[in-house]
């Protein structure tokens, strides 16, 4: 009969690690957290120190039962949930739920799911760890405070149903800022100038791409520069003047930090963060195996750290050496280095046996598992595998005062990349150019002049949104995922072809917060916040003095917003569109997708239709009104009120001054005008034309 019993969160995880321990224990699983604040108050006491009141969550009571039942029969009680804060904090509710202050009751923490990790835990069993405990509570605390104080506010100016929270806000506002860039963004033109040359005894021209002249870089801004240049150039030789050739190493990638693992798996596997977090889960968890039963294949996936445990980082050189020789074998392990904090108490992302290569596993286990352990696995072999080294050439030429030039480079020794290759990996070091020395004879046969324009940033997508919020200290491993998938919950954004875009309604939100509660979209402020916490992991910090600092600031700005903002929008705005049904003015409604008519006579009248903002401007294609619009999945746009029928739409709000150039439509960017016409590219100051 079971003596000991092992409490983790998960079924899947209760069934990998019964199987290690034996008849002596039975392990059973909590289904995650057993209690947490009130939903329906703020469950956090402010006259008595900011104490959270803590409740069993709906659903539970069955759960705490029986294992109320099992903790009664069993000699010693093992709290093995996750090892991290939030594993810490089930740890802690479950000791006191279960009242097991009276009970022989130890913490375990494994960061792999294996027979030797599992064992090896139990021999070093530990007490809670209540700067941990602390740690989550405080962040639990704060969020809390931050989305019952400002959550009321958007309900009253904006919709119900809408939230603010801690981190979330804060990547809202690195969105919408983004966004202000782009559409902000003014093209500058500039030119490049290529010279297709014919070297002697070769068939296939080089192409070379002019640099400046003898003194040093030239840059091309117009159609002018160009043509001066190629005038110049008409009837001079072009000549070698130097070769240079050469080595370039490239090292191996780091292994998988949770943030490096869903940027990655975004841009190779095309997964959400959700989707790579859910997969992560259930390697790490167990997953069955014919002949093995269940097995975890991947270390605890939530951690911010690239180490390698000596034993893990020998197996995996014993393996690279016998698979693919004691050349590919790497010197040592590259660590990471920066600012922020690494939990170097957890491993990186890593197989828990190099061994069970993906090709083992590909009939084992579904295509997007399969997909994310091979990535896993490729990259942490890698980052023990030696640099790749590259041949290369770089080659300058001379024609009269003008300098070109033209480089390649080959792969001469794969290393790393036999099993981790980059997408943009190409050679570019062909026969000619590999043949080219300083007295080879050139011809021109071409000069190509092209005309470019500088390109505003890009659109987030789920991967730069990870890596921004990572390098900007905001949010931890285990809030990167969550955040990005409440926000798309909310419909503040949306995503379309893996950029993300803010909808009418998440720059309402944006606006609000921005104006009411600076600090807390603040940058900096939410970096700080976040070190702070991490102090009280360290036992450094107090949590409820965090709390306490806070919480003041907080509830003046709340106030403070209750009167600033009453005028945002107090009642429903009356449009001149009558209803057909019982003829009252339609009012403009928020609804999950932004505004629409209602009638005001509702319940009664229950008629709705989409609410088309007149801009002021006609449509330069039929003269009918254009209107702000919104894509099926919520991105503004602005088109003709006849649509189908005219086609006109543009991304930039159009204005109603026309083209001095040109006499056609005008867009806002930021605080300029800029012609629609990319061949007019007449550019003024806004409000110089209004």
């Amino acid at each position: 009969m079971a003596t000991k019993l092992v409490i983790v969160e998960s079924p899947a995880k209760a069934k990998t690690i019964q199987k290690f321990l034996g008849k002596n224990y039975k392990v059973i699983a909590s289904n995650g957290h057993v209690r947490d604040l009130p939903k329906s108050s703020m469950g956090i006491d402010f006259d008595n120190d900011y104490e959270p009141k803590y409740i069993t969550i709906r659903g539970k009571g069955e759960i705490l039962a029986q294992l109320r039942k099992e903790v009664k029969k069993a000699d010693k009680v093992y709290l093995a949930t996750d090892p991290d804060r939030e594993g810490e904090a089930i740890s802690w509710h479950l000791y006191n739920a279960l009242n097991l202050k009276d009970k022989k009751c130890s913490r375990i923490t494994f960061n792999e799911i294996t027979k030797d990790a599992v064992k090896r835990s139990i021999k070093n069993s530990r007490d809670i760890d209540m700067n941990l405990v602390d740690a989550q509570q405080a962040r639990r605390v704060l969020d809390r405070i931050v989305g019952y104080k400002i959550s009321p506010i958007l309900w009253s100016k904006i919709k119900r149903g809408l939230s603010a929270g801690r981190v979330q806000s804060v990547a809202l506002r690195i969105i919408s800022d983004r966004e202000r860039e782009i559409n902000e963004f003014i093209p500058e033109e500039y030119w490049s100038l290529d010279a297709d040359l014919q070297a002697e005894g070769s068939k296939k021209p080089l192409e070379a791409h002019f640099t400046g002249n003898k003194d040093g870089k030239v840059e091309l801004h117009s159609k002018e520069d160009v043509e001066r240049i190629m005038k110049e150039l008409e009837g001079c030789s072009y000549e070698v003047l130097a070769v240079k050739r050469g080595e370039r190493r490239k090292k191996p990638p780091l292994p998988f930090t949770t943030s490096t693992l869903q940027q990655e798996a975004s841009k190779k596997l095309n997964m959400s963060t959700q989707k790579t977090m859910r997969l992560a889960q259930e390697l790490y968890e167990g997953v069955s195996i014919k002949g093995r039963g269940n097995i975890g294949l991947i270390t605890y996936l939530r951690t911010d750290s690239t180490r390698i445990s000596e034993e893990a980082d020998a197996a995996c050189r014993e393996y690279i050496q016998t698979q693919y020789g004691e050349d590919f074998v790497g010197n040592g392990a590259a660590r990471k280095t920066g600012a922020g904090k690494i939990q170097d108490a957890h491993e990186a992302i890593r197989p828990t046996d190099v061994t069970l290569s993906p090709s083992d596993l590909k009939e084992e286990l579904s295509r997007d598992l399969y997909r994310l352990y091979n990535l896993i696995w490729t990259r942490f072999v890698a980052s023990r595998m030696s640099e790749a080294v590259y041949e290369t050439v770089s080659v300058k030429i001379g024609a009269g005062d003008y300098r070109f030039s033209v480089s390649g480079a080959r792969i001469k020794f794969d290393g790393f990349m036999t099993v981790y290759r980059y997408d943009d990996e190409k050679s570019t070091l062909d026969a000619v150019l590999k043949k080219i020395s300083e007295d080879s004879k050139l011809t021109l046969k071409e000069l190509k002049p092209q005309q470019h324009f500088t390109q505003p940033p890009g659109h987030f997508t789920e991967a730069s949104l990870v890596k921004t919020l990572e390098e900007l200290g905001i949010g931890r491993p285990s809030t990167y995922s969550p955040t990005i998938t409440t926000l798309l919950a909310r419909r503040y954004i949306v995503k379309e072809n893996k950029n993300l875009y803010m909808t009418e309604l998440g720059e309402a939100v944006n606006d609000l917060i921005v104006k009411g509660f600076p600090s807390i979209v603040d940058v900096n402020f939410t970096a700080n916040m976040e070190s702070l916490l991490d102090g009280v992991e360290e036992g450094k910090v107090k949590w409820k003095t965090i709390v306490e600092n806070f919480y003041p600031d907080l509830n003046d700005a709340v106030e403070a917003a209750e009167k600033e903002l009453a005028e945002v929008k107090i009642a429903d705005e009356v449009s001149d569109e009558i209803c057909e049904e019982c003829g009252r003015n339609m009012v403009v409604k928020y609804g999950p997708h932004g505004k629409f008519l209602a009638c005001p006579g509702f319940p009664e009248c229950k008629n709705t239709k989409p609410y088309y903002e007149k801009i002021g401007v006609a449509c330069p294609k039929c003269g009918k009104d254009i209107v702000l619009k919104k894509t099926k999945k919520g991105r503004k746009y602005y088109g003709c009120i006849d649509n189908p029928e005219c086609d006109f739409m543009s991304w930039q709000k159009p204005s109603k001054v026309p083209c001095k150039e040109c006499g056609g439509l005008m867009v806002e960017k930021g605080k300029k005008l800029v012609c629609a016409n990319p061949e007019c590219g007449y550019v003024t100051d806004k409000q110089d034309e209004e």
